[in-house]
This record gives structure tokens, C-alpha cells and sequence, in this order.
């Protein structure tokens, strides 16, 4: 535990909560340095412990000290991770299907997080606590393509912040059943947890607002298309979801109604979604940053064979 203060709350501050007031006053901390220590219930007034939701006024002398940070007691795995980008502050991972991003129930030590601190070897940023360091934003299991890695708690916060407030551009290529009729459209559904099926989500009126713009790039008919999706906002399986409603589930996404009719050339071993692009701000020079991620084997190999089907079911006549 650090050292206690004191802060005077200023003249400028009527009513407003605790944490705001606090994170406000200190910026060099984040507020998941204060959360920790409101949590540890190290932030006093008169000798009461504060939530972080009471309200401060003018004049009140508030006292804290922040929690120590938890060394994690994960340990490094030797997974060789395919780097699209990396200096100083922060990384771009090219994650792979399979791997989860950070550790949780039923993982071993096979996770992205696990990767990172053996290659990182201690420079990981701790905001994201102990099961998460340096992780802003996260992929499913089986999605592939660019992920953004924090090394500094500057750069965590500055990537977390980008994140939440909408201000970088990311792009996926998803393979679709069927063929949308229309060349590109928008996907406008708001997204909540399926109350029956935990593990899923749903478009549902008391959701979370999501926008995925979408763009058909290339047609395989009448089996599939790839589509490019940008996604304007990052909910859980938003994408997966979104197409779902729109009647045309990604390939191999058994859990969002995909089902196997045998008609593929080859069967999807899983939801057949790439993170191929992200467009941000360098969280420390400012400077304009755009990484793409190429399409993994198993995703090219399906594109050709449905370009073969395709072809066939088109000229059934025509012989190789």
C-alpha cells in the first residue's frame, strides 16, 4: 500500500461522485487504480469509508491510499506469437484460432495472456489486473486477425479510451451461408445477453445500440459470400449476432444457427471470422496507425473451394 494523502475537495466542485472528482483531480492514475483502492476501502472522509458513488463537496478533505498491484501468478508460456507490430509502449498480435485471450474457467496455460509474458517478459501494462495484463480489447476463441496489446498503464489507458470512446476503425471479413441480395448495407440492433441461453447474445429492444456497416466482396452462389464488416460498435459477438438476424449466419457458427446441410465443399471446423484491420492512434506519439493481419490458411482454403462450387454449380456442363 502507498503512502496516505490528503485531498482538499476545491470550491469549483458543488456535488459531484467521488471517483470522477478523484480521477479528475489526479489524471496520472487511472480509474482502475482508483476502483482498486475505493475496493481495498483505502479512500476516507472523516474517518468513514467512501464509495465510490458518495457524492463530495467543496471543502471536504478526503484521505487515500492506493492498493498495491498483485503480481500475477500466471505463468510464461514459450507460445511463439506472429507480431504485426511492436515498440516500446505497445504490440499488435496476429492471434490465431483456438487461443483465448486471457485466462478463465476450463484454460490452462495455452491463452494469449499467457504468450504475452513470456514474450513481453514483465513489460506488460497491469491495469487489465492479474488475469488480464496488458489487454484492452478482446477476440473470441475462434476468431482470427489483429489484436491491440498495452505495455505501459499510458498506453492502456490511452488504447482503452479509443476503444470506449469509438475512435479508432476496425474492420472483419466473415463468411456468410447464402448471398446477401444487396451489395452493402447497415446491421442497427441493439445487443443484450440471450436470458435463456447465457452463453449467447441477442438483438433485444433493452440491449446496448450496435451499428455493423457491411460490404458483400465477393459472392460464391448460392453457398456463401465473404463479407467485410465494419463495426462501429464492439459488442460481444456483434457481428456473429448481427448476420444471424439478417438470416445469413457465419460459416461454422453452430451457436448463432449455422447448420451443416453437407453442401459445402468442405466443412468450417470453426466460426469463419477474421479481424483483418485496425486503424488508431499511437497511444503515446499520436501518430496515425493502420495493421492488418492476412487471412490465416484454413480461411483461404475455404474461399477457393467455395470459388470451385461455385464455378461448378454455375457450369455444370464444364469439365476441368
Amino acid at each position: 500500500m502507498s503512502l496516505p494523502q490528503t485531498y482538499t475537495v476545491p470550491d469549483t466542485i458543488r456535488r459531484e461522485r467521488a471517483d470522477k472528482v478523484l480521477a479528475a483531480a489526479f489524471p496520472e492514475l487511472s480509474r482502475v487504480a482508483w476502483q482498486r483502492s475505493f475496493d481495498a476501502g483505502l479512500v476516507l472522509r472523516a474517518g468513514v469509508v467512501l464509495d465510490k458513488k458518495n457524492d463530495l463537496h467543496a471543502g471536504e478533505v478526503i484521505e487515500f491510499a492506493h492498493a498495491d498491484v498483485v503480481p500475477s501468478e500466471l505463468h510464461a508460456s514459450g507460445t511463439k506469437l506472429d507480431i504485426l507490430f511492436e515498440d516500446a509502449h505497445m504490440l499488435a498480435v496476429n492471434k490465431p484460432a483456438g487461443m483465448v485471450v486471457h485466462p478463465g474457467a476450463g484454460t490452462k496455460d495455452n491463452t494469449l495472456v499467457h504468450a504475452l509474458l513470456g514474450h513481453c517478459a514483465g513489460t506488460l501494462s497491469g491495469i487489465g489486473g492479474v488475469e488480464r495484463p496488458g489487454i484492452v480489447h478482446r477476440l473470441d476463441r475462434d476468431t482470427t486477425g489483429v489484436m491491440l496489446v498495452a505495455k505501459s498503464d499510458a498506453a492502456h489507458r490511452a488504447l482503452s479510451e479509443q476503444f470506449a470512446g469509438r475512435n479508432l476503425h476496425k474492420e472483419y471479413l466473415a463468411l456468410v451461408s447464402g448471398v446477401p441480395r444487396l451489395l452493402s448495407g447497415t446491421l442497427d440492433g441493439a445487443i443484450a445477453r440471450n436470458k435463456i441461453h447465457r452463453h449467447r447474445m441477442a438483438v433485444t429492444e433493452d440491449g446496448k445500440p450496435a451499428r455493423t456497416d457491411w460490404k458483400r466482396e465477393e459472392a460464391f452462389l448460392p453457398l456463401a459470400a465473404l463479407m467485410r464488416c465494419h463495426i462501429l460498435t464492439g459488442r460481444t459477438h456483434q457481428i456473429r449476432i448481427h448476420m444471424k438476424t439478417a438470416g445469413h449466419p457465419l460459416l461454422g457458427d453452430v451457436t448463432y444457427g449455422w447448420k451443416d446441410y453437407g453442401k459445402l465443399p468442405i466443412k468450417p471446423e470453426r466460426v469463419m471470422l477474421h479481424s483483418e484491420m485496425i486503424r488508431f492512434t499511437h497511444p503515446i506519439s499520436g501518430k496515425q496507425m493502420e495493421v492488418r493481419a492476412p487471412l490465416p490458411p484454413d480461411f483461404k482454403a475455404m474461399i477457393a473451394a467455395l470459388r470451385t462450387a461455385a464455378e461448378a454449380i454455375a457450369n455444370p456442363g464444364k469439365r476441368g
